[in-house]
């Protein structure tokens, strides 16, 4: 279908060319933040497990701790990522209907009640216990899930193109700090109660070993988390639209010009009519051949990456319990009070994500605009595979007495280039190869499957990583292949994530127009934008 050809917008030249100021940096803390809630409330479940094991599930008598049955601790564990992949599905959506700014605000507010009611309970049976926090943490996962497309969209929307993969990098890797946060908050807390409320080990004494007021503590850990959702609330609020959105999806370029200029702090003049006679062939639908002719195979590449990174990722967490015993970091349950066994849990995997972790995920911050996504992609994968075949191999080499070291550096490579690789890469690159008007959907539907690939990896090789001897499996599970085979098989995803990536378009320097086929019309340097918007 032949169309009116368009005319370049200044507003949008004017964004590719902006030199970094302070703006950039507020989005990138308000964004980041969102970031960082998410970050805190997906993975602090995780700290608390074992406590909410011991306070309603321990049986008198019992030689051993409580700990949640399969199911429970699978629901407890698992509903928030079953109402992230929702949210990521329903305001990625949203969020190009309405606009980013309407909808960012809506993610943001349901992660606040959701964090704050998740800590609390309809009755005092483990039965309404668990309900209650599985509900609110599904709705908690819905919210989460909304600031993914939400958040990458707006920061690519803002930045300019020579520093944007930085700049949405760095929203990221506030996931990192989060993580970070986490453990660090569940160390305080449960040090203060600790020197609070003394406790005897559990071999000692099993009823004292968990006082009363622990069930303060697991509490406190997850409402936690709507202190930093709040306090960017009202900034999330304040910020304008998105020039992209209003003036290639809203047709407003007057509107988009006017909003940039204060932002920038340059003087930026839009003509209405670039827009307004702007109806031509690039107006296709998400379901439409044309899309399947332009990005269909990104699409696939976006969701295929995203879909296998996560089976990994997610599964790596698997293999904590069982490095945390190998190197003493955690006693055995038994050796422990309620209140020192969440301690010791929070103080290793807060040395795990500080040491690998947070770190990929700034090398990624720093390189990946000279670097480039396609390059830092497939060598994470590739080293991923590496680092996880040198696990596989020789397993029972490094679980043997003395060679715990190395399997600890190994593992937390293969962290460290998973944040250095495709966990950063996937959620960046579907935020600038989409037109503007289906931006935030496709990077929810690419976000959605990544979130199946999660819920596979935390609860599918949950049970294949049991051992193979009923005997020798955690309680209550069935014998599965084995830790050392589901290595393997999370080797053979990322070989699969490093060939998929081929299907992924390298964005690096350049605009988002130019990605998507949007804007398309006379070519106008960027020196040309520069001369248009003058300070």
């Amino acid at each position: 279908m032949v169309g009116t050809q368009q005319q370049p917008l200044e507003v949008l030249g004017a964004l590719d060319v902006a030199k970094t100021q302070w703006y950039h940096f507020t989005t990138i803390i308000i964004a980041g933040m969102g970031f960082f809630t998410d970050a805190y409330d997906l993975f602090c479940i995780s700290l608390v497990t074992k406590l909410l094991g011991r306070l309603y599930y321990t049986v008198p008598g019992s030689p051993t701790p409580g700990t949640l049955p399969p199911n429970v601790s699978a629901a407890v564990n698992g509903v928030a990522f079953c109402g992230t992949l929702s949210g990521q599905l329903f305001f990625g959506w949203l969020g190009d209907k309405l606009g980013r700014k309407k909808v960012y605000g809506m993610t943001l507010m349901m992660m606040v009640l959701c964090s704050l009611a998740s800590g609390l309970s309809f009755g005092h049976t483990p039965k309404t216990v668990m309900g209650t926090l599985c509900f609110f943490r599904f709705w908690l996962g819905f919210g989460i899930g909304g600031d993914y497309p939400l958040s990458a969209t707006i920061m690519s929307e803002y930045a300019n193109k020579k520093t944007r993969g930085a700049f949405i990098a760095a929203v990221f890797a506030m996931q990192g700090f989060g993580i970070l946060a986490g453990g660090l908050i569940a160390i305080v807390i449960s040090s203060t109660f600790r020197a609070r409320f003394p406790a005897p080990v559990y071999e000692v004494d099993p009823a004292a070993s968990v006082p009363a007021q622990a069930d303060y503590v697991w509490r406190i850990i997850l409402m936690f988390g709507a202190i930093p959702a709040g306090v960017t609330y009202y900034w999330r609020l304040k910020m304008p639209e998105t020039a992209r959105y209003t003036a290639l999806v809203a047709k407003n370029a007057k509107q988009a010009a006017a909003d940039m200029s204060k932002v920038l702090n340059v003087e930026i003049t839009e003509e209405q009519a670039k827009t307004e006679d702007s109806k031509d062939e690039s107006q296709y639908g998400l379901f439409s051949m044309e899309f399947l002719r332009r990005h269909g195979k990104h699409l696939l590449g976006t969701t295929t990456t995203w879909f296998l990174l996560d089976i990994a990722f997610y599964s790596q967490n698997l293999f904590q319990k069982d490095i945390f015993g190998a190197i003493g970091w955690i006693p055995k349950p038994k050796t422990m009070s309620a209140l020192d066994e969440l301690y010791k849990i929070a103080r290793a995997q807060t040395l795990i994500a500080l040491c690998g972790t947070v770190p990929g995920y700034w090398f990624t911050v720093g390189l990946i605009d000279i670097i480039g996504r396609f390059w830092i992609q497939l060598v994470g994968f590739l080293m991923m595979s590496i680092f996880m075949l040198g696990l596989a191999i020789p397993y029972h080499h490094w679980t043997t007495s003395g060679n715990h070291i190395g399997f600890v550096v190994m593992y937390a490579f293969t962290f460290f280039f998973a944040n250095f690789g495709p966990n950063s890469t996937t959620f960046i690159v579907p935020a600038e190869i989409f037109p503007a008007r289906l931006r935030s959907t496709c990077h929810g539907i690419s976000a959605a499957s990544g979130k199946l690939g999660a819920i596979i990896g935390s609860f599918g090789f949950l049970y294949l990583a049991q051992n193979p001897d009923p005997t020798k499996t955690d309680h209550g599970y069935p014998p599965g292949i084995g830790v050392r085979n589901s290595l393997f098989l999370l080797a053979g995803c990322n070989v699969l994530g490093l060939l998929f990536t081929f299907l992924v378009p390298e964005s690096k320097g350049k605009s988002l127009e130019e990605m998507s086929g949007e804007n398309e019309g006379n070519e106008t340097s960027d020196d040309d934008y520069r001369k248009t918007a003058t300070v």
